[in-house]
């Protein structure tokens, strides 16, 4: 019997955050509907999760029923009874190891119905080995990595018995993102910190995605209770912001000098927060020169275009930031890049800047 009208009726007043705006597939095992791209992770747990379309597959009437009664609604009040406030839960926009693990966290590990199931990123110390790629000859070799909130940091080991780490991360100032594209794997994370503040990357992955989340996860819970201590009077609205932030923008300009007589150079960018980096390579350890760009009250602006009689460079589509203390020269390679590398700045100029961001300094 094919009854599409009646469960297009039920799922057409839904809101589903972790999926795109259409969700035209359902898990008639679990009562939920999903969008076409978590239909495919859905299938994945195919013992657990059983989808059709909404709109192509027949549907039987007890089908349609078990649907109406149940709801992502009612779904999510049962699956997500004790989601830790740290607990990073994706959209559909970020990357596809955060969706999958997320829908097998809820789901296939129930880990929301107890905390006990929590433990591997709630315990607050975590001890494993990933596989971490090479400052200087990027090759990826097997680490041993600690995670101490006791200790308020995040070490590593160059050598499995060695007794001293190779590096020492201090938890206020560690940030962790996923970069599968960067990275060249779905289990890519890019961890940064501040050494002789100055960002210091790493870049490591495990053949486990579960473990490679709850790492990521773990560092978001170390990063909450340090964050809870530090502004004891601060609500989780203004605090999970500041657990692990993705970056606002990344991607390849040509740069001049400060004296804007040399030729431009290509190098990648990432606009992390109000920091703007610039590297030779997107996997450099550390960032060849770094500006602070402030907001628009503090006199700093994004114009399109560059100067007149400016020569050496390649691409046409220029931009100049406009700081206090002088000009800096960017050019895309296509005019498409050049808006969205200016939509980015001026989020950041548009948003004025907090006590504790005086300090940023230019020395790109």
């Amino acid at each position: 019997m094919l009854i599409v009208h009646s469960i297009h009726n039920i799922h057409i007043n839904i809101d589903l955050k972790p999926c795109s705006s259409k969700p035209e597939w359902a898990s008639y095992t679990l009562g939920v509907f999903v969008c076409h791209s978590c239909s495919g992770l859905h299938r994945n747990i195919a013992q657990i999760s059983k989808v059709k379309s909404v709109l192509l597959d027949p549907w039987s009437l007890s089908e349609v029923e078990f649907m109406d009664s149940v709801g992502n609604n009612a779904a999510k009040a049962k699956y997500e009874q004790i989601v830790p406030a740290f607990y990073y839960c994706p959209t559909y926009k970020d990357c596809m190891l955060l969706r999958e693990q997320w829908i097998r966290a809820k789901y296939e590990r129930k880990e929301f119905l107890s905390v006990e199931r929590q433990e591997p990123y709630s315990a607050g110390y975590r001890e494993g080995f990933l596989w971490k790629r090479g400052r200087d000859n990027g090759q990826y070799l097997s680490r041993k990595f600690i995670l101490s909130e006791r200790e308020g940091v995040l070490k590593y080991f160059n050598k499995h018995d060695a007794r001293e780490p190779k590096a020492i991360m201090k938890i206020s100032t560690v940030n962790a993102t996923f970069q599968p594209t960067k990275i060249g794997t779905a289990h890519g994370l890019q961890i940064t910190y501040l050494k002789d503040n100055s960002t210091r990357n790493i870049f490591v992955y495990h053949e486990d995605g579960k473990e490679m989340v709850d790492w990521f996860n773990a560092i978001r819970a170390a990063r909450f209770h340090y964050l809870q201590v530090a502004f004891p009077g601060a609500s989780n609205s203004d605090l999970l912001p500041k657990l692990t932030r993705n970056y606002i923008k990344e991607g390849y300009m040509e740069k001049t000098g400060p004296k804007h007589t040399e030729g431009f150079k290509k190098r990648w960018f990432t606009m992390d927060d109000r920091r703007l980096m610039y590297f030779k390579d997107p996997l450099d350890a550390y960032a060849r020169g770094e500006v602070f760009i402030g907001s628009k009250e503090n006199s700093y602006t994004v114009l399109p275009g560059l100067p007149p009689n400016i020569q050496g460079y390649h691409w046409q589509f220029g931009i100049t930031i406009v700081t206090p203390d002088r000009q800096f020269l960017f050019t895309c390679e296509t005019e498409e890049d050049q808006k969205d590398w200016m939509a980015a700045f001026q989020t950041v100029t548009n948003r004025p800047m907090l006590p504790q961001e005086y300090a940023g300094k230019c020395i790109i």
